[in-house]
């Protein structure tokens, strides 16, 4: 049942980055030839002003079939120097309009996100997190290397500030240190109820990405609450929730060229899926509630990472559409088709070994999950 969950919460996912497509393309005037729930054979399908609305047997997502969106090829076997397209169809609209129905399917993923975060806030939840005192990690831990402990911190220690910001929880200390790696932080502290500050030099865990300080806690025993929040603060709860992790996942891409072994830190579908299908069997355990909004956390940052990747201008994605149309808004003048080919074919080089490096990644990550057991 893992697999089955997350196949459905991805699918799900892609279906709604693809009905932002769809409205869009029905906004400006762009015929939907079909648009699918699920995809490969289609089993049950009907025709509605124009459109063949379809339930396809895999239910991976889904897909939105626009007028003209490969006229670019019959440009390019007919030897034209200009895509031609009909009013209704992708190419045959002003650019400015193509690209607002490209940036519609990441736009609605990021949408869905504030949704989810928004039924989360109104849901709430109890959890444990630990106070600020702290132990040195290389006095639990054999072969564990502590920045902090060199820097003069010792167990017992009560971190207060990092850099300038008051800390309450050890979550917080956590967050702020793993999104600062390879950096200096001023850590101030209380021992014996005397305050002290020193700079600690964070080290990159290569594997993940993140920061370390070498320190634990020793226990998580203290209860906190999160909502559950009215109507209107939920709203607000989830927009701000999307966009902070709308940052922190932006500047989590930046890590990835910081020295960080790829193959362990990026995960591929297989990984995901098991992860998501993992999370919401985990949540039923605990009730209905739970689930949800172990549930709606994660489908929230899958859809912020698609909103992103979606969003790179790289061919084939939507970004790479986006780009396109941006140019020839600013140039005044069409993209030669034999462009746009060279271009595409690059974009799937490089989508392929991006997709070749995440399945690689989950391959070593199942292998050593087996030898673990």
């Amino acid at each position: 049942m893992t697999i089955v969950y997350g196949i459905l919460g991805l699918g799900f996912l892609v279906f709604f980055h693809e009905l932002g497509h769809f409205l869009a393309a029905r906004l400006f005037g762009v015929k939907v030839e079909a648009f699918s729930i699920g995809m490969g054979p289609v089993l049950l399908h009907r025709g509605y002003k124009g459109t063949d609305y379809r339930i396809s047997l895999i239910p991976l997502g889904g897909y939105c079939a626009m007028k003209g969106e490969n006229d670019w090829r019959t440009a390019l076997e007919e030897n034209k120097n200009v895509i031609e397209g009909d009013k209704d169809s992708f190419y045959g609209i002003h650019p400015l309009k193509r690209l607002l129905i490209a940036f519609a399917g990441p736009f609605f993923n990021f949408v869905f996100a504030c949704i989810a975060f928004f039924v989360v806030a109104l849901i709430g939840y109890t959890y444990y997190d630990a106070g600020t005192t702290v132990q040195m990690a290389d006095e639990v831990y054999e072969g564990i290397e502590s920045p902090a402990h060199e820097s003069g911190m010792i167990s017992g220690d009560a971190i207060i500030a990092l850099d300038g910001k008051p800390v309450e929880y050890f979550s917080e200390i956590s967050e702020y240190i793993s999104m600062n790696a390879d950096k200096d932080v001023a850590v101030k502290f209380l021992r014996n109820g005397e305050a002290q500050e020193i700079t600690v030099h964070t080290v990159l865990d290569k594997n993940t990405g993140a920061g370390k300080l070498g320190i634990v806690s020793p226990e998580f025993d203290k209860e906190r609450h999160y909502g559950p929040y009215p109507v209107f603060a939920a709203a607000g709860q989830g927009v701000y929730k999307a966009v902070d992790m709308l940052c922190v996942t932006v500047k989590s891409i930046g890590v990835l060229f910081s020295g960080v072994k790829i193959t362990s830190a990026v995960a591929g579908p297989v990984r995901i899926t098991t992860m998501l299908g993992g999370a919401v069997k985990e949540g039923l355990k605990h009730g209905l509630g739970i689930a949800v909004v172990s549930t709606m956390q994660f489908l929230a940052l899958i859809s912020i990472s698609l909103f992103i990747t979606n969003l790179l201008p790289i061919p084939i994605l939507d970004g790479g559409l986006i780009l396109f149309a941006f140019i020839e808004c600013v140039f005044r003048r069409k993209m030669h088709p034999k462009v746009l080919y060279y271009i595409q074919f690059i974009g799937i080089a490089f989508i392929a070994l991006l997709l070749v490096i995440a399945i690689a990644s989950d391959f070593r990550y199942f292998i050593g999950k087996e030898g673990k057991l």
